[in-house]
């Protein structure tokens, strides 16, 4: 998998050569991010494509109670990204209206850490 890299606010950055091109183990955690990042009903070609989080986020008033739940539906989520083979040492808290995540994805290139806030 080759993948352009991104700045720390998701904008694609300009490759001079190929060596840029970001392969591997970082090309995996950039999708998982890429993904993490692209919500349901964004993307115009495919309104479904994209996660659910701001959907849960809209119809309750999520609480540390549900971080398990939370957690379990982004590794889902996370897993279905190609070239992530598992989601491990996660850990989510949400604290007011700030949810965090973090795991380690492992991939056949090696492991990534991931975090995602919202």
């Amino acid at each position: 998998m080759i993948v352009r890299p991104t700045d720390s606010s998701g904008d694609i950055l300009p490759v001079i050569s190929s060596a840029d091109l970001l392969r591997g183990v970082n090309a995996e955690a950039e999708l998982t991010r890429d993904r993490l990042n692209l919500y349901a009903g964004d993307w115009w070609e495919n309104r479904s494509r994209g996660n659910e989080i701001v959907k849960l986020l809209q119809e309750t008033r999520l609480t540390e109670a549900d971080a398990q739940s939370v957690s379990s539906y982004i590794a889902s989520y996370i897993r279905e990204t190609p070239g992530v083979v598992e989601v491990r040492d996660q850990q989510c808290s949400i604290t007011g209206r700030q949810f965090r995540f973090s795991c380690t994805i492992d991939t056949k290139y090696g492991f990534a850490p991931i975090h995602y806030e919202l």
